[in-house]
């Protein structure tokens, strides 16, 4: 039976500390977890906290799948829990967004999808998590990103986002009425994970990975198989884990990253290239650098808006100080197809390339962007100037994807419907 929270004492985390500093071959998951549940109750001193996360990262055992999975679930024990937000399958009204292309039957995936990069990979690239999952969006998948601001890089998540004119601070219970306007939601990790906030300072002074990464995800080989076993312990149904060549945390651009892919239980090893799998050009890393939150805000209106005119902070094409806009927009679209082919929207890498050019190029990604920002500022109670648009075949208020504008819009242009997206 669990130890009651008053239990929870830093005299009683300080004979589980002396046991992992001095013993840590008898360390196991149980102590492991007992650990966490001190530190979501704030039954340890910071110095102790401090203290037991760079003693874990010392002692190797962070890549144990039992160690990491134990840790994890105590998070989930403590988090705020999230649920019953996404649409009822089938209706649609004036609006709102448009689920009926992305929710036939034998489409795939039609739950909700993550992307996510830890960070403290050491190349600080731009924000392609966050603007993949918009484009991802902007097809019709319903993406819920889970981040937070910048631990060890110059621009996190909710950096951007917060450069962007987004609120992240919503109520919970206003959750429900975010994926009727977009397919993007953005959980700030802060808000969904209170019990763990006074842990923030404490990894931020380290500077180092810690446990919090791994439960993430890393850039480090090593850890591909244990961050796979971890999600299969948890549950996952399906997921993709990465690792570039470089040591990168995304799908890398720059070369070949290795992959494991978890399905049915079962993980798969194997690894992707740009131009092999993706049909994409590669680009050194340093052309996909990230900048100051208002800048990579700028470098994110430019990606999905689809303008070929980079902003001026970016070069074109790219030069050893400057990083380019056809590089990272590259760098957006495999991740973006990554994710697409992981929820089953997309057939295969190729496909996923395809479909997150359309999301862009039609306007889609933009859009739900918008939708999202808009639906931020109204639950923090903001009036917000909606446009009002007639169900004449554009994109309608709120934002409805509506597939006879695109259908129209691609044949005014010439662009090819992608093949498998039908409309």
């Amino acid at each position: 039976m669990p130890q009651a929270p008053t239990d929870y004492t830093p005299d009683s985390f300080k004979v589980l500390l002396k046991k992992l500093v001095q013993t840590p071959n008898d360390f196991t998951p149980e102590d492991c977890a007992l650990c966490f549940r001190h530190l979501c109750v704030q039954g340890a001193s910071d110095a102790q906290a401090g203290a037991f996360l760079t003693a874990l990262t010392l002692s190797g055992l962070e890549a144990s799948a039992e160690i990491v999975a134990a840790c994890a679930a105590v998070l989930r024990e403590h988090a705020v829990q999230v649920k019953d937000i996404a649409p009822t399958p089938g209706e649609h009204k004036h609006g709102e967004w448009d689920y009926r292309d992305s929710d036939k039957e034998g489409d795939g995936y039609t739950g909700t999808v993550d992307i996510v990069g830890t960070g403290g990979d050491g190349w600080d690239t731009y924000n392609v998590s966050t603007t993949a999952a918009v484009v991802v969006a902007g097809s019709g998948v319903r993406v819920s990103k889970h981040g937070s601001k910048a631990a060890t890089s110059t621009s996190g998540s909710a950096d951007l986002l917060m450069s962007l004119d987004c609120r992240l601070s919503f109520p919970v219970d206003q959750l429900p009425t975010f994926l009727p306007a977009s397919p993007f939601l953005f959980l700030f990790a802060p808000h969904y994970h209170p019990s763990l906030a006074h842990i923030a300072p404490i990894r931020r002074q380290l500077n180092f990975r810690t446990i919090f990464n791994d439960a993430l995800g890393r850039g480090e080989a090593g850890a591909g198989d244990t961050f796979a076993e971890v999600l299969k312990l948890l549950g996952v149904e399906r997921a993709l884990v990465v690792c570039g060549k470089e040591g990168l945390d995304e799908v890398s651009i720059a070369g070949e990253t290795w992959t494991w892919w978890l399905e049915n239980g079962k993980i798969t090893r194997g690894s992707i290239h740009p131009t092999t799998d993706f049909g994409l050009p590669t680009h050194p890393l340093s052309s996909v650098r990230g900048s100051t939150p208002d800048l990579n805000a700028l470098t994110f209106n430019s990606v999905i808006s689809g303008t070929t005119t980079p902003p001026a902070h970016l070069s074109s094409p790219a030069s050893p100080d400057s990083p380019s806009l056809d590089a990272i927009r590259d760098y957006v679209l495999i991740n973006a197809a990554a994710l697409l082919h992981v929820s089953g929207r997309a057939k295969d890498w190729k496909h996923g390339v395809a479909i997150a050019r359309e999301s862009i190029e039609s306007g889609g990604a933009k859009t739900a962007f918008e939708g999202f920002r808009d639906a931020s500022k109204m639950a923090m109670g903001e009036q917000v100037d909606v446009m009002v648009v007639e169900d004449d075949g554009g994109v309608a208020a709120k934002n409805g994807f509506v597939k006879s504008w695109l259908k129209a819009r691609r044949n005014g242009t010439g662009t090819e419907t992608p093949q498998g997206d039908e409309v």
